[in-house]
């Protein structure tokens, strides 16, 4: 056990005015015959007691907050990877998106094309048999009026008649054959200059 000068007693004592306590386990080692000390080593180890459950808590919810920190961090760590996974599964949805927009941009150009192919191609084949249609026609009218009026030339018939209507009906022929030929070329037209306006 440790005893203090009675000088040393007197310091402590007075600094326990300015409420500053000896601490920690020397407390317990030292031991006095003065009554008043006796009572300042209580408040002391009391004090003493008291500061240590204080720091003890202290401690402890340091301690419980740095877990508690720890584990935000380490699910702010989590969220971040999670976010970050959906970032770039958001910008490879995006781009494959993208390229699907491109296909169907490049098939929608392709049926249109083809689509535009497959009409001409149709129009060509319909106005080819109005034109063989009408040659057919004109030229089967043509040669039966010109085989009467020559029927009738050989049989030595009266020939006015059959003469002004050979040369009426090859009048109207022609017409009408330039008449098929101008609608065709002006279809043609048509779609040419429908095809230069969409380009």
């Amino acid at each position: 056990m440790i005893r203090l000068h009675e000088s040393t007693e007197t310091t402590l004592l007075e600094l326990a005015k300015k409420k500053v306590y000896l601490e920690g386990n020397i407390i317990k080692l030292i031991e006095t015959d003065s009554k008043e000390f006796k009572k300042y080593l209580v408040e002391a180890k009391n004090k003493d007691s008291d500061t240590r459950k204080r720091r003890l808590q202290v401690t402890k919810q340091v301690q419980s907050q740095n877990k508690e920190l720890t584990q935000k961090q380490s699910e702010n760590d989590k969220l971040m990877e999670e976010l970050h996974i959906a970032l770039e599964e958001a910008k490879n949805a995006e781009w494959e998106a993208d390229k699907l927009r491109e296909e169907a941009e490049r098939g929608k150009e392709k049926a249109l094309g083809d689509l535009d192919l497959m009409q001409r191609k149709s129009q060509f084949e319909l106005i080819g048999t109005i034109v063989k249609v009408a040659l057919f026609v004109i030229i089967g009218v043509g040669t039966l009026t010109t085989v009467m009026y020559g029927m009738a030339i050989a049989y030595d018939k009266e020939t006015q008649i059959i003469g002004s209507t050979w040369s009426n009906m090859f009048g109207i022929l022609l017409t009408n054959a330039f008449s098929i030929v101008g609608t065709i070329m002006g279809v043609k037209y048509a779609n040419d200059s429908v095809k230069n306006k969409e380009e």
